[in-house]
């Protein structure tokens, strides 16, 4: 009984943790980790989840769904990714590929794209009065 009630309080935490901030052009919902988004230097940083409802194929495997550690510049609308894991399971922590960026580069987001969606959803969250992500 004890676990299931572990397990029931993890799950509530977890969702907790991920707030939905719309879909890709290919109806993929993009999610931001709200406690991760940080504020620096007029650059807000924060980590964006991206599930596919359709996986995608890469070689032999079956990508499910992908995390990016990203930084967005509001003022200038151009966003650069620090990190990228994508998942065959991420419930499981089945990781298909992951890189790291020695010098992440900013740039304009495609149309779109998760990082589209993400970066007008976090600059939103960053120009609200007392907005609590």
């Amino acid at each position: 009984m004890r676990l299931v009630i572990v397990l029931f309080v993890l799950t509530v935490a977890q969702q907790g943790r991920w707030k939905e901030v719309g879909t890709t052009s290919s109806s993929n919902p993009v999610y931001v980790d709200v406690r991760s988004i940080k504020r620096a230097d007029g650059i807000v940083h924060a980590t964006v989840r991206v599930v596919y409802q359709k996986p995608v194929k890469v070689g032999k495997s079956l990508m499910a769904a992908s995390r990016s550690t990203a930084m967005f510049d509001c003022a200038k609308q151009t966003f650069a990714v620090k990190e990228n894991v994508y998942y065959v399971d991420e419930k499981k922590n089945i990781v298909h590929s992951r890189s790291v960026n020695a010098k992440p580069g900013f740039g304009p987001a495609i149309k779109g794209s998760f990082a589209d969606v993400a970066l007008v959803q976090v600059c939103a969250m960053d120009k609200a009065p007392n907005a609590k992500p």
